[in-house]
Parts: C-alpha cells; structure tokens; sequence
C-alpha cells in the first residue's frame, strides 16, 4: 500500500478546519451577544429619557421648586427625541461592532491587518480635515436632539436667523420667521439658542404715561386690569402665576414708563400683551390719563418761481 504524504505541516488540517472555523464562529458569537447588551442598555437608557429623567426636563429654582415643562405635546416630543438618540446610537455601536468583529475575522485569517489600520487611520485624518464641518454640524446637532435645547414648534434666536423652528435635523435646522421666511441654519454655525417657548414663558409691559398722571391711580389700574385677566376663565391655563406691577421703570423724554409683567404658558406671552394693551386703552380713556405720544411735523416751503 502506498505511502500517502501531502507533505502538510503539522497541525494544519486540525487549525484550518477546526481552530480557525471556530474562533471565528467565537468572535461571531461574541460580537453579537455584545450587540445585544449595548442595544438593551441603550433601550433601557430610552425608556428613562421618555419618562423625563434626563437633564433639562424639570429645572430646579433657587427655592428647591420643580419647574414643570408647559410646552403642549412635551411628553409626546421628548418620547420622538429619545427614541431618535436611541437609533442613532444602535447604529454607531453596530458599525463599530461589525467593523472590529471583521478585522478580527481577517486576523484569523491570517490576513495582514496592519495596511488596513494604516490606511483606515489615513483615511479618518483626511476625512477630519475635509469634512470637519460637516462633522462639527452633526455632533452639534446630536447634542442640541439630546439636550431638548428647542424642538419643532418653538420659538427661538439663533443670532443671524430667529422665528418658529418647522424642522430639526442632525445637520440643519429649519425655522421660518414672522415675515414667511424659511430659514436653514447649519447646527455647527449656532453659537447660541434663545428659546422663548421653553417651560414658561414672560409678558413684560412697559406703559409710557405723561409726567401729570397720577403714578399710583396708573399702578392700580395696571394691577386690576392684570388680575382680571389673570381671573378671566379663557385664561384660565394661559397666565400661570398672579400678575406683579413692578412700578416706575425709567424717564423718557415723552413720559414715566411703568412695568406690569405676567408670567404666562410657553407660545402666550404674545397674545396676553396684545389683550393687555387693549384693556389698559380702554381704561385710560376712561379714567382721562394720557399716553403721551411724539408727532413729527415738516415745514414746506414753497418757492416762489422767477419768470
């Protein structure tokens, strides 16, 4: 019987067919249990967020009270922002899984890595340079989804731009101001956020009088107007809090300016100061006490002209 030698080294069958095959299924096996608990966590971390116990979503005063979020449909808003995170964050950590379960895959094979890491390195150096915009635009508007710094239907100023957002992406934020227009604001260019419809918001009246009004009639009337608003059952769940006359707030060249301010529901300060000044018209008038206001007047002269 002949000699059958496949001049093999030793030990080659058993690592080809056996070893290899099975860290491989090992590092498979792995990668996906690894999968699993990073995608459990990040789920269970969502389940927290939509329940309001994330960063921002109560802020707390000076005197140790809760500030609830007022804003219409919050609940709703912060349960979409969280499970956009958690999606967002399922995705990094599955491609960065894969991409390490896949090199080690390739060592198995006793594939030489080192010009892949290289390359991979070059290639994130170059992509940082050339993209890094659009890199500072994502990671800005990660933080902006995670933070819940505004979110569709606020009103807000982000320097250049201002008005009521209408969309909110992970680069691009879209908003159209009072006027109609749109405006897209890339996330990494916004250095800083006014949001005027974030937990509660403010209605601050200055009412200019003339010098001769009587400053404490003018003060009560600011006052009862304020209450009855504040007690007026169609704002009932508009004006949060009793409203405060802060009295004289400066001198103009046209009259005492007094200050009456209400705190009011996210979106409403606008509607309250429109109704507020009208109320107040009408009881000036009726009470005789002037708002002083400032005519400019041109003198024309006519030419006479020479024949």
């Amino acid at each position: 019987m002949p000699n059958l030698d496949l001049n093999l080294p030793k030990g080659t069958a058993f690592e080809w067919f056996i070893a290899r095959p099975s860290a491989i299924l090992g590092i498979i096996v792995v990668g996906l249990l690894f999968r699993w608990f990073v995608h459990h966590l990040i789920d269970r971390i969502v389940r927290r967020a939509s329940h309001g116990s994330v960063p921002g979503i109560l802020a707390k005063t000076k005197a140790g009270e809760f500030l609830s979020d007022l804003r219409p449909g919050v609940s709703e808003r912060r349960k979409q922002r969280s499970m956009t995170m958690g999606a967002l964050l399922k995705r990094i950590a599955t491609g960065f899984i894969l991409t390490v379960a896949i090199l080690m895959i390739l060592d198995q094979l006793h594939y030489n890595i080192a010009p892949l890491l290289a390359s991979a390195g070059i290639l994130g150096v170059a992509f940082g340079f050339g993209a890094q915009s659009l890199v500072k635009d994502f990671l800005s508007g990660i933080f902006m989804i995670l933070e819940d710094q505004y979110g569709v239907g606020d009103a807000v100023d982000l320097g250049e731009a201002s008005g009521t957002v209408e969309a909110v992406g992970l680069r691009v934020t879209r908003l159209r101001d009072v006027n109609g227009t749109v405006w897209y604001v890339r996330n990494g260019e916004i250095l800083r956020v006014g949001n005027q419809s974030q937990n509660w918001a403010r209605t601050v009246l200055d009412i200019t009088v003339a010098y001769e009004s009587d400053l404490d009639q003018v003060q009560q009337i600011l006052k009862d107007v304020a209450t009855e608003l504040f007690e007026d059952e169609n704002f009932k769940d508009v004006i949060i809090e009793p409203p405060e006359v802060w009295g004289v707030e400066r001198f103009d060249k046209d009259g005492v300016v007094v200050r009456v301010v209400l705190k009011t529901a996210p979106l409403q300060q606008w509607l309250v100061a429109r109704t507020m000044r009208e109320q107040i018209k009408n009881r000036f008038d009726r009470a005789g006490i002037r708002i002083p206001t400032s005519f400019r007047t041109t003198a024309a002269t006519e030419e006479a002209e020479t024949p």
